[in-house]
């Protein structure tokens, strides 16, 4: 893993790198991850073209890219500006990047990043820094570019009566339209594209299978994270939730709700693995078996905080 410093669409930034992929992190707002590619090739994240190189400001701006968040979503608690420094260091071959506590909750946000040939690891972490319990979940969010399909696997199935207790949460949003065509609720995988459309629409899962993937002009995002079992999470048990409107999708993962102490931290974790030149199979079945296939060596992260 290679690190340097360089400047992108006019922030300056860190290029991690290996032969098979770079990451690009904004070191004058965030914590973010800008840019996921394959040297020479797409950003597999969205970019806003009015959003770029902006510094400063009193309202929240999305960017693009991969951001932290905590849940549940609250106005205006949760859309707290991030136009800051981001302080960073290497601790062997981890960048650790270290912002401000944010003043408007009293939270720090901090992202650890490692890049092994064509994976990325990353570890979220919220800190208390408030002198009262705060009641939180890492919220971790994925903007994709436009044009492309997600893909969430359907839980195992069983016949009736052999499992008689329920699956998992499927959880929508009062503008969800599940008529829509840019879903497709199949029987291995669930499907969502972004192309066409001109409403908001946004769905979670339960998801005990700790992946999704996302798919757009011939590359291939993969992205694994924990389910604990008995844990709560936030919006009725969801471990993963996606949102789209025309421009951008969003691969979202979440951590259990915690009360944090004062001091205390929450960890989350995500896996990622880029792959490219990769067509999907139409085949519902097929698509499923091509997925799992190269989640191989992805290892699902554990859950955790202390």
């Amino acid at each position: 893993m290679k690190v340097e410093a360089t400047e992108y669409a006019g922030w300056k930034a860190l290029r991690i790198s290996t032969p098979q992929l770079e990451a690009i992190v904004t070191l004058e707002v965030g914590p973010r991850v800008i840019r996921l590619a394959v040297p020479g090739r797409q950003n597999l994240f969205a970019e806003f073209a009015d959003h770029k190189g902006v510094k400063q400001g009193t309202e929240w701006l999305s960017f693009g890219g991969h951001r932290l968040w905590h849940a549940p979503e609250v106005m205006p608690r949760t859309y707290e500006p991030d136009f800051t420094p981001v302080p960073h260091r290497m601790n062997g071959d981890v960048l650790e990047l270290r912002p401000l506590v944010e003043p408007g909750t009293g939270l720090r946000k901090e992202i650890d990043i490692t890049v092994v040939k064509d994976q990325v690891h990353l570890t979220h972490r919220l800190v208390n820094e408030t002198v009262w319990d705060v009641e939180v979940a890492a919220w971790c969010l994925s903007v994709m570019a436009p044009g492309g399909t997600l893909y969430v696997p359907q839980e195992p199935y069983f016949p009736h009566p052999d499992v008689l207790t329920p699956a998992r949460p499927l959880v929508l949003w009062p503008f969800t339209n599940m008529a829509d065509p840019r879903f497709t609720w199949g029987e291995k995988l669930v499907q969502m594209r972004e192309r066409g459309g001109v409403t908001k629409q946004k769905f979670g899962l339960g998801n005990t299978r700790g992946w999704a993937a996302y798919h757009v002009e011939g590359d291939l995002f993969l992205k694994t994270f924990a389910h604990s079992a008995g844990a709560a999470y936030p919006d009725m048990g969801c471990n993963c939730e996606f949102f789209t409107m025309p421009g951008f999708l969003e691969v979202e993962t979440l951590s259990p709700l915690v009360k944090l102490a004062p001091g205390a931290s929450l960890t989350h974790h995500e896996n990622w693995r880029v792959v490219p030149e990769f067509a999907v199979p139409s085949d519902e079945t097929k698509a499923k078996k091509a997925l799992e296939a190269e989640l191989a060596g992805l290892p699902i992260p554990p859950g955790g905080h202390r």
